[in-house]
């Protein structure tokens, strides 16, 4: 191995498959450093479910995922990116892990099926043993299960026979564990156990002791116990750059005692996606939308209706768990855990609860209070999960997330959506503005160290479909008469349909099976009309007649709207991209992303990547120009972090409402186009100017030098955003 590397300048996420391993990853190895990214990172790659597309189900973790090449493939990728002076960054999964079908596919959980509390991997799961046995929610029919030898099974399910430590129950009926939000098949983990944590990342520390892993991502900490002990844990025993997927919302920050490095940059993708959309427009989209979909003018409307929801439907289970250790009155924690306006508060047992967390959770009572009868125990329940028994405020803080998650990301996002993208994860799609200045403060405030991204794998689409929707809120009188031409046309579902309209112009062109795919979750998601637990062929069979019909007979039209509005979106989409890229921080370049990518949510942003197509464009050949423009300011872009101080501070540059421009330290400045319709309709840039920091600077987009008060029109001539290198 080369010599250790530390904090990335930059990343880029590889999604890897069955048929997209550690071989194929090493192949792309000079590819990737002729782009300018420092480490490449993987999704998870411990042993998940053999088929699985995202990894996130681990089966095994004392083993690397076989399907990409095991534990040897892995070392010889690892020695093949740091050959090309990359580092490696893997996902790692403390939360859960998966319950395979047939379930003997996971021997920890199999020796608690069978042994129950004696197992020795007892303490691993996160179990409710009250009445001796754990839920198993499995059955879906009037079939038996059969017994055949030492082995009970149901279909295609498998447990221990007899079946003394477990029940089978309606797959309906909450399991008795912790689950990962809505899911039973993943099952939570107590890693807060030393020996749990030791058993668990054994293979990777010992990666990371090799000199093969450089860099930590870790998924969803608000599921865990004890986030801040775990990340403090964690820490100690790799030594390495660590981020946390940790979801910020509005004004919320990482909480100062984490042992991490920053989060995964949903916080940044939302301030910048705003960056680029006009507040003038929202009255008009707002009222568009509620036109054409009957719903509230209201968002708070729909995410209290949506989260009171998916309390009722999914979790009654957890709810009467944490009442059982809370007490007092269940309709107020109920109604306590639907007015939680972030995923989480942290508060320790045993400790003073910090400031910031009795603030949310008391405020959290106050509104719960007014939604309540008169002399509710509002103030005891608070009280309670706050400062009470251990298991009584650790199980509150782990249901906020799922009800914050399956509430507001998986159904309020997909029910109220005025410009779509602002509906993203920790998105506020009801706060349209976001000014210059506001950005300014926010990037002045940010860690180095901290992830940036625009795109991932669990963003609800990807960053030029937003660049194209963001052009919208300028465009609100054009948008209104093209919709209503397509709906006088084809409609199908008054609650979808307008979220139809939107994705389908900003992904254009997209085959039938690809919208039809993402607007049947889309429904099941909204669970308007149906539901992942609710089918109903007679509706799926309308959807598909809907798409068929809406490509048939409005592509055309379709394709001259996009067409109509490409030159404001690729500004768009420069100019955000020259901005995550050159902020302070990690920026991570999510597969694919390099050039356009017309994804909507998974898994329709997790299909093969055309590298052979990107890597003849990094060679100077083919391509649209969108395409070519988004390329080169992101090599550029990321060659010059490679060259800049990661501490270089953020100096705002004036240049006007129609720029976003500021300078990292003395090296590099970056001027970006913001609301570009705007700009066209007054007649273009004018005499507006940016007063450049002292010195000579060259251009690395066109080559031009620069010295002093430029004007824009010059500055901005070849393209919608300069980045500058100082000499």
């Amino acid at each position: 191995m080369s010599e250790p590397f530390t904090v990335p300048t930059s990343t880029y996420r590889i999604q890897l498959t069955p048929d997209f391993g550690f071989a194929e990853v090493a192949a792309l190895a000079p590819y990737l450093r002729d782009l300018g990214v420092s480490h490449v990172y993987l999704s998870p790659i411990l042993q998940a479910f053999p088929e699985s597309r995202h990894g996130y189900d681990v089966t095994d973790h004392s083993r690397i995922r076989a399907e990409f090449g095991g534990i040897e493939g892995l070392r010889t990728l690892a020695a093949t990116l740091a050959a090309h002076g990359l580092g490696t960054v893997v996902d790692i999964v403390p939360n859960h892990m998966t319950i395979p079908v047939p379930e003997s596919g996971n021997a920890p959980l199999w020796s608690v099926l069978k042994d129950g509390q004696a197992s020795p991997y007892a303490p691993w799961f996160d179990i409710d043993w009250a009445g001796g046995k754990v839920n198993m929610p499995v059955i879906g029919d009037a079939t038996e299960p059969v017994v055949d030898g030492d082995v009970l099974r149901y279909h295609d399910h498998e447990f221990p026979f007899p079946d003394t430590h477990y029940r089978l129950v309606d797959w309906r009926q909450g399991p008795g564990y912790r689950r990962f939000f809505d899911v039973s098949s993943l099952i939570g983990l107590r890693v807060e156990e030393p020996e749990v944590f030791g058993a668990t990342h054994e293979v990777i520390l010992k990666l990371v002791a090799e000199g093969a892993v450089h860099g930590l991502r870790v998924d969803h900490p608000d599921g865990l116990a004890e986030p801040r002990g775990y990340l403090s844990r964690l820490r100690e025993a790799s030594g390495v750059w660590t981020v946390a997927e940790k979801i910020l919302i509005g004004s919320e920050r990482l909480p100062a005692d984490w042992d991490c490095d920053g989060t995964t940059g949903y916080d940044v993708l939302n301030r910048i996606t705003r960056l680029f959309v006009d507040p003038e427009g929202s009255g008009r989209l707002v009222e568009l939308f509620v036109t054409h979909t009957g719903m509230p003018h209201d968002y708070a409307t729909v995410v209290r209706r949506s989260k009171r929801e998916v309390i009722d439907l999914f979790f009654t289970a957890e709810v009467d768990r944490l009442h059982a250790v809370v007490g007092s009155d269940r309709e107020t924690l109920v109604e306590l855990l639907v007015a939680m306006p972030v995923y989480r508060a942290y508060a320790v047992p045993g400790e003073q609860v910090p400031e910031v967390a009795a603030s949310i959770v008391e405020t959290a009572g106050q509104v719960a209070a007014t939604r309540l009868p008169e002399g509710a125990p509002v103030a005891e329940v608070v009280g309670r999960v706050l400062r009470g028994p251990a298991d009584a405020v650790i199980r509150f803080q782990q249901i906020c997330g799922p009800v914050m998650a399956k509430g507001v990301e998986d159904t309020a996002l997909y029910r109220w959506y005025p410009l779509a993208c602002l509906n993203e994860v920790g998105g506020e799609p009801d706060h349209f503005a976001g000014t210059v200045g506001e950005f300014h403060m926010f990037a002045q405030e940010m860690s180095p160290t901290t992830m940036t991204t625009l795109s991932t794998h669990d963003t609800k689409r990807s960053e030029d479909v937003r660049a194209r929707l963001a052009v919208l809120s300028e465009l609100p009188g054009e948008w209104a008469a093209a919709v209503g031409e397509w709906a006088a046309k084809v409609s199908f579902d008054p609650a979808l349909d307008y979220l139809a309209w939107q994705n389908l112009m900003a992904a254009w062109p997209i085959s039938q099976d690809r919208f039809f795919d993402y607007l049947f979750k889309a429904a099941r998601e909204a669970k308007t009309s149906i539901s992942w637990a609710a089918p109903d062929p007679d509706y799926e069979a309308g959807l598909r007649s809907f798409v068929t019909r809406a490509i048939a007979e409005c592509g055309a039209s379709i394709a001259e709207f996009a067409a109509g509005i490409e030159p404001y979106a690729r500004s768009n989409s420069l100019g955000q991209k020259l901005v995550q890229l050159m902020l302070p921080g990690v920026p991570d370049l999510y597969w694919g992303n390099e050039i356009t990518d017309f994804s909507l949510v998974d898994p329709d942003n997790r299909r093969p990547v055309d590298f052979p197509l990107r890597r003849q464009m990094l060679a100077g050949e083919g391509g649209t120009p969108w395409d070519e423009a988004k390329l080169l300011v992101t090599t550029r872009a990321l060659n010059l972090r490679r060259r800049l101080d990661p501490a270089a501070p953020y100096v705002p540059l004036d240049g006007g409402e129609h720029v976003v421009a500021f300078a990292r330290g003395e090296r590099a400045v970056a001027v970006a186009t913001r609301l570009p319709v705007g700009l066209a309709r007054r007649g273009g840039w004018g005499d507006e100017t940016v007063m450049l920091p002292h010195g000579t600077w060259r251009d690395l987009l066109t080559g031009a030098e620069h010295t002093g008060r430029i004007p824009l029109a010059h500055l901005l001539s070849a393209y919608p955003v300069a980045l500058l290198e100082g000499e």
